[in-house]
């Protein structure tokens, strides 16, 4: 069973911004998945770089559509991903050192990306589809 379902609510109906969103989820679930089936520490490292890489590739694409239709609440989002790279690095650090259960990685990324998603990207959807 996955840790993260995507259904409509996370959808942005931003093409770009959903396929990313999608494939961060799915890469959430592969490290979940891994970690239940007892093979997490073989998948861990890989998957949660893939995910600080992957999330800053995403970040990055999101602000440039930002910038582009110049929306006005950019220095804050920019901001909030700032925080949240800053965490997941944090995160993958700690579990890394051992300081964190396996389990607790992916159900953090998971209530991260929701989080983010529901809030921090709603807030943009009107202005960047007008």
């Amino acid at each position: 069973m996955a840790l993260f379902t995507w259904s409509a609510q996370y959808e942005t109906g931003i093409f770009m911004v959903d396929t990313q969103h999608k494939k961060l989820v799915e890469a959430i679930n592969t490290l979940h998945d891994a970690m239940k089936d007892g093979k997490g520490k073989e998948k861990a490292e890989t998957t949660l770089n893939f995910l600080v890489d992957y999330t800053v590739q995403h970040f990055t694409a999101e602000e440039d559509l930002m910038k582009k239709k110049a929306y006005p609440d950019f220095v804050n989002h920019k901001a909030v991903h700032d925080k949240l790279v800053a965490e997941v690095k944090e995160m993958k650090s700690k579990y890394l050192a051992g300081k964190v259960l396996p389990m607790q990685v992916s159900s953090f990324l998971s209530d991260w990306l929701k989080n983010h998603i529901l809030g921090t990207d709603k807030k943009y959807v009107p202005f960047l589809k007008n």
